[in-house]
């Protein structure tokens, strides 16, 4: 009697166990992967410090290590004294001015006493006491006085034009060289290493004293709080699923036993592709499949590349 009962609670048993399995059947399957960024160094030198490890987690433009800025800071200050010696090699015209100001002074004197010697002869003249010869050369000695005030007034326009235009020659290296300053800033502000996002460090590429260059990679990171799923369905499911439409997860706890959790449709593939080798769907004998994503809340058991499958609500 005892050995009827046993055969009967074991036979229970594994009708049971058969319809929890049953029960659980999926309607898709899939992996788990999570969008990597791979953060890379952005100025080239030396890794002064680089203060992560594989597994830390790691929040948003947090600075995690440093590039050795003494190069860019050397570059910097070499422009920065270029800029400064700009000053002195403009001329300043004023001294060349005043001078022939000083000299066009004089020449305006001279001609005035030139028009009253004039002015005298041409009396004495018309007393029969000087002669003509006499105005000739007071007319001479005033136009050759205009004509020296009138060179040295353009002589004036020259200097300033001149001038002018090799300080502005000389000042027009100024803009440029600022705008070197400013770049150099901008890379002396990359030199520190931001992680630009939340998330877990899954691979740690370079070490602390290595030399690096622009655009080497120094760590990967993904954040593992939300899992992608990338499951594939056959053209008979399509019609079955919609974007935000809320699917049962399951993954592997046991050899008998699922663990559940609720995941969210974001993403459904627009173009067919044949079914991976890796994937086995619902109905074996299609050929074509559509790729799907669903996200998951981790709770810190699902990992990258783990198995999961999906029944539709």
């Amino acid at each position: 009697m005892k050995i009827r009962i046993f055969f009967y609670t074991a036979l229970l048993s594994t009708f049971m166990v058969g319809c929890n399995l049953n029960s659980q059947s999926s309607d898709a399957s899939g992996t788990f992967e999570v969008d990597e960024v791979i953060v890379s160094s952005e100025v080239p030198g030396k890794i002064m410090t680089l203060n992560i490890e594989e597994g830390s987690v790691l929040k948003k433009d947090s600075i995690v290590g440093a590039i050795d800025s003494i190069p860019l800071q050397l570059q910097k200050a070499q422009v920065e004294a270029t800029i400064g010696s700009l000053q002195q090699k403009t001329m300043d015209v004023k001294p060349q001015v005043k001078l022939l100001q000083d000299q066009i002074l004089v020449q305006k004197a001279q001609l005035d006493n030139a028009l009253l010697e004039k002015a005298r002869t041409e009396r004495l003249i018309k007393a029969d006491a000087a002669t003509t010869k006499q105005l000739d050369d007071l007319n001479t000695q005033i136009d050759v006085f205009k004509k020296q005030i009138a060179v040295n007034e353009q002589q004036i326009k020259v200097q300033e034009s001149a001038t002018g235009t090799q300080n502005s020659t000389v000042l027009s290296e100024y803009k440029p060289l600022r705008k070197s300053v400013a770049q150099i800033e901008d890379q002396l502000k990359r030199t520190n290493i931001t992680n630009p996002t939340n998330g877990t460090v899954l691979t740690k590429y370079a070490m602390a004293g290595e030399v690096t260059s622009a655009g080497k990679a120094l760590y990967k990171i993904a954040d593992l709080s939300i899992i992608t799923l990338r499951a594939y369905i056959t053209g008979t499911q399509l019609a079955q699923v919609k974007l935000n439409q809320e699917v049962k997860v399951l993954v592997d706890s046991s050899e008998s036993k699922y663990r559940t959790y609720s995941g969210t449709i974001t993403w459904i593939s627009d173009k067919a592709e044949f079914t991976p080798k890796t994937i086995q769907t619902k109905d074996e004998r299609a050929n074509l499949v559509y790729a799907i994503k669903i996200h998951v809340k981790n709770d810190g058991y699902l990992k990258i590349g783990m198995y999961g499958e999906v029944k539709f609500n």
